[in-house]
């Protein structure tokens, strides 16, 4: 088996284990306030994150080297759990994904304003016809659309923009910075909300936010051996493997059929997707690439950030080696 084929296969289980996080995440929303299921997966997701953040060997501190960038960045992201957490918890998962998959669209739009990027003619034709997939899906006039489509299309876009800030300040800015700021908003603001709609949880459903912490935790650890293993442009076209899962999931557990215009708009997606990571994997096509270096799923901040990570790697083995040739 080739590089990128152990690449693909390991991001494959990774948006599996994701999906099945999604899946608990629907369960429990049926039950309790999104804030709580939010502060309480990002709240036992630290102990984890700190685990992998204490071996960073770069000497500095957590103060931002550019706060405005980071706290948009980490507002967005917080905006972004709490949407998404909702929308999984009152729509089909299905639907669900085929919004959320609009963001590396709008991070193609994005970039021209935030990063300089020039965009040509075939990724703005992407752009498009990827756009017009969500109408497909929304059917906007002949369906009633709900709070929870909003709350996808606010996350959509949210991550989007909280990923681009990521391009713009990530080559300066301490990836501990990056990764730790939205988890402890989260936990803040979340708990200060959860004083407010708490319901005592059973042991059963307790678990099932552990479990939601655990696998973010090893779905991530999956996706950056999948980076380091395979070729970025194969690697990244794989986390749309998520609306297979999510189509299995709905009609196991939660009795979700697809519509056709459902499926319909999310292939449009999907395709416009796959065409602008591969259109960035030609050298001569973009200079930023925000795209294709946009590492992780949805940036909501309740888990770390696969790029921040490897950069945080790279960056410490190389800390390593210049102190151990000085």
């Amino acid at each position: 088996m080739t590089n990128n084929s152990k690449g693909a296969l390991l991001a494959l289980v990774a948006f599996g284990i994701f999906s099945t996080h999604d899946v608990l995440v629907k369960y429990l929303g049926a039950s309790y306030s999104t804030f709580q299921i939010v502060f309480f997966s990002v709240l036992l997701g630290f102990p984890m994150a700190t685990l992998m953040l204490m071996n960073d060997k770069i000497d500095g501190n957590l103060r931002p080297r550019h706060p405005w960038w980071t706290a948009l960045r980490t507002i967005a992201s917080v905006i972004v759990a709490a949407c998404a957490f909702y929308a999984f918890s009152v729509l089909p998962m299905a639907q669900v994904y085929a919004i959320l998959f609009t963001a590396p669209l709008l991070i193609t739009i994005l970039a021209i304003p935030v990063l300089g990027e020039q965009v040509g003619i075939r990724r703005w034709l992407a752009v498009i016809v990827g756009l017009s997939g969500v109408m497909i899906v929304l059917q906007p006039g002949s369906t009633q659309l709900e709070l929870g489509h909003a709350a996808a299309l606010v996350a959509a876009f949210g991550s989007a923009f909280a990923s681009i800030i990521v391009r713009k300040i990530g080559h300066e800015e301490r990836s501990v910075v990056l990764l730790l700021y939205p988890m402890m908003a989260n936990v803040v603001l979340m708990g200060i909300i959860l004083a407010f709609v708490y319901e005592p949880m059973p042991l059963i459903d307790f678990g099932a936010v552990v479990m939601i912490a655990a696998m973010a935790f090893v779905a991530t650890l999956t996706i950056i051996a999948a980076y380091k293993t395979g070729e970025a442009v194969i690697v990244a076209p794989m986390q749309y493997s998520q609306i297979l899962w999510a189509t299995a999931y709905g009609l196991i557990f939660f009795d979700e059929r697809p519509s056709l215009n459902t499926a319909l708009g999310a292939a449009v997606i999907i395709a416009s997707g796959v065409y602008i990571v591969l259109r960035e994997g030609r050298s001569n096509a973009s200079e930023n690439r925000p795209v294709l270096r946009t590492r992780s799923r949805f940036d909501a901040g309740t888990y770390l950030r696969v790029g921040a990570l490897l950069r945080r790697q790279a960056d410490s083995e190389a800390a390593a080696s210049k102190k151990a040739t000085s």
